[in-house]
């Protein structure tokens, strides 16, 4: 192995419900079938997983976030980056393209509307946590 090789980057992604719908966000650049996600970033090295869902979703979205709890964390079966799931909550901002360089749009969708912008299986504890939060 090459001492030099630096270690692949982390992935942080917000989990947000708000009134009954999921934030989520249209890449500029998709990585089919990877057009919709949550908002997501890589972590920097001085900061924690939720740290980055929060900074991310401020970044990209224009929302103000408080991360609530980890989800866990995947090597993503398509993209084969390390991703961690953070719940967060919304504690102010109305969602817009923030970062115009990277983000196309964001949607705030309904759960019966997900499979259409996330057209594979979502991680099992991130399925879970929409079923109970998206409850009505």
């Amino acid at each position: 192995m090459n001492s030099n090789a630096q270690p692949a980057r982390r992935i942080a992604g917000a989990v947000v419900v708000h009134e009954g719908r999921v934030l989520l966000v249209r890449r500029r650049a998709a990585e089919d079938p990877l057009s919709w996600q949550f908002a997501a970033g890589k972590v920097e090295p001085d900061e924690s997983c939720d740290e980055a869902a929060v900074r991310e979703t401020k970044e990209e979205a224009g929302l103000d976030m408080v991360a609530f709890a980890g989800l866990g964390a995947r090597f993503h079966p398509i993209t084969r980056r390390q991703v961690s799931y953070t719940t967060c909550e919304m504690i102010d901002g109305t969602a817009h393209v923030a970062d115009a360089d990277d983000v196309a749009e964001v949607a705030w969708v309904t759960p019966s509307e997900i499979p259409r912008y996330i057209p594979y299986r979502l991680f099992t504890p991130v399925q879970r946590h929409l079923e109970v939060a998206l409850r009505n």
